[in-house]
């Protein structure tokens, strides 16, 4: 490829710093604060280099006696086997050049020179000038300690402008050209002086070659730590899919906790009322236990039902009920048209109820969203069986409500929807105080849609739950 060598400094854009941000930056060949350091190669890629630099040195063998077929080792008087020797010591390093990046290219360096001066007619052979190439492009790509592969780069430049600077000066190649021009051959001469042209033709060839393998090596160490990068992001990704996949899972269980809570307790207490009711009257009334006994029949039917249709969501939706379902099928979840129902429900167990609607704007009820109506209609059951497990009032009131306040936002009066159940009773003697799961259930259903509660007995007697929800 060139009997002498010059060198051009590498450009500023050299690579990339070592960072846990997939974002590319510029780095300078002298900036040695890169955090990241390249993982050392593989079993295989060791191996790789083994076989490759074999491949190498028999194919440079091969070339070497081709070129001297015809005649490109003229005047060369050192034996055979010192040439093959020469250019044998140049490539054998490269066994190990991804395991020990910076020493080879230091090692190929002092090869280069020392063999070049010694077997002049070997430094120009082409695997001659490739396996140097090699390391100077494995020295950039894979070394580990960017610090010491600057310092080693720049030394290596610095030598070989050293040597081309003297072997220039004092090579007999000017002084040929000269023999040429002087001869009166005008073929020879062109634009430029004959120094001129000589010195820009060997700082071109030179400054490509190694200009090429610092930027070669430099894209191949960006590109590994880019994969690094990605293979990080991949996992974090996958971490965080599996988290939020767990989260999801914790809510779900939560929300089915909280129906499940809704239903039992509601169907239960009015289970427990008709027991007791028909305990009393059974022998003095039979037709009337009897009806009390088919409404525990029917709620009992019921709550099982609802119980059934909640855990469905818990089945693949791929996969047909199972048959001890008994026909049980998922039912769309209750909203504010089925309170009317939870009012005569109650209403039949002996509670009077009276349900009233107030809407600032016609319509503005059947635009309350699902999730929303659901969690109203939850805190009218609840709310509902605590007056009939835990109160003596036989009456209580259901208002539903629409609104706006005084304060507005950048679209207008803020709206709401409000529900309240009051009654006039006192603490029923001897039932518990409860566990507690409603009321916090109560709670949660409104701080998930950002709503207020008001829960606690009222100044003139009795119990109130007020429950206001902001409307986008």
């Amino acid at each position: 490829m060139m009997e002498t060598l010059a060198f051009e400094t590498a450009g500023p854009e050299a690579g990339h710093r070592g960072s846990d941000r997939p974002r590319r930056r510029p780095l300078l060949p002298w900036r040695t604060g890169e955090d990241w350091e390249r993982p050392g190669p593989t079993e295989e890629q060791q191996r790789n280099d083994v076989i490759g630099t074999l491949i190498l040195l028999l194919v440079a063998a091969v070339i070497l006696e081709i070129s001297r077929g015809i005649g490109a080792a003229a005047g060369e008087t050192r034996p055979i086997w010192a040439q093959h020797a020469a250019l044998a010591l140049m490539i054998l390093p490269l066994v190990v050049r991804r395991r020990y990046p910076v020493l080879v290219m230091l090692v190929s360096s002092a090869a280069f020179l020392s063999l070049s001066l010694l077997v002049p007619s070997i430094a120009g052979q082409a695997a001659f000038q490739a396996a140097y190439f090699a390391s100077l492009y494995t020295a950039v790509a894979w070394a580990r300690d960017r610090r010491i592969l600057w310092l080693g780069t720049v030394v290596v430049i610095a030598v070989m402008a050293l040597w081309v600077l003297l072997s220039f000066t004092v090579s007999s190649s000017y002084d040929g050209m000269l023999e040429r021009l002087n001869e009166g051959d005008e073929t020879y001469r062109g634009f430029l002086p004959p120094l001129t042209s000589l010195a820009i033709y060997n700082l071109a060839i030179n400054g490509a070659y190694f200009g090429g393998a610092i930027m070669f090596g430099m894209s191949s160490w960006r590109s590994a730590h880019q994969r690094e990068l990605l293979v990080k992001q991949s996992a974090q990704l996958e971490a965080q899919s599996a988290e939020l996949a767990r989260q999801a899972v914790l809510d779900e269980r939560l929300r089915i906790a909280r129906e499940l809570h809704d239903v039992v307790a509601h169907h239960i207490a009015v289970i427990g009322v008709q027991a007791g009711a028909a305990r009393r009257v059974l022998e003095k009334k039979p037709d009337a236990a009897a009806g009390a006994l088919q409404t525990i029949e029917a709620s009992s039917r019921e709550a099982v039902a609802e119980m059934r249709a909640l855990l469905g969501v818990l089945r693949a939706e791929d996969q047909p009920a199972a048959e001890s379902d008994g026909g049980a099928r998922r039912t769309p979840e209750p909203g504010l048209a089925d309170l009317p129902a939870l009012v005569a429900e109650h209403e039949q167990l002996g509670l009077r109820v009276a349900y009233h609607r107030s809407e600032e704007e016609p319509g503005a009820l059947d635009r309350i969203p699902a999730p929303l109506a659901l969690s109203i209609y939850r805190t009218v059951q609840e709310s509902l069986a605590n007056v009939r497990r835990h109160s003596t009032a036989s009456a209580a009131v259901v208002a539903l409500r629409t609104g706006s306040t005084g304060a507005t936002s950048s679209t207008g009066a803020a709206k709401w929807v409000e529900v309240e159940t009051v009654d006039d009773g006192r603490p029923r003697s001897g039932s518990t105080a409860g566990s507690g799961f409603g009321i916090r259930g109560i709670r949660e259903r409104a701080a998930l849609h950002r709503g207020h509660t008001e829960i606690g007995p009222r100044e003139g007697g009795g119990w109130r739950v007020r429950v206001r929800f902001p409307l986008s």
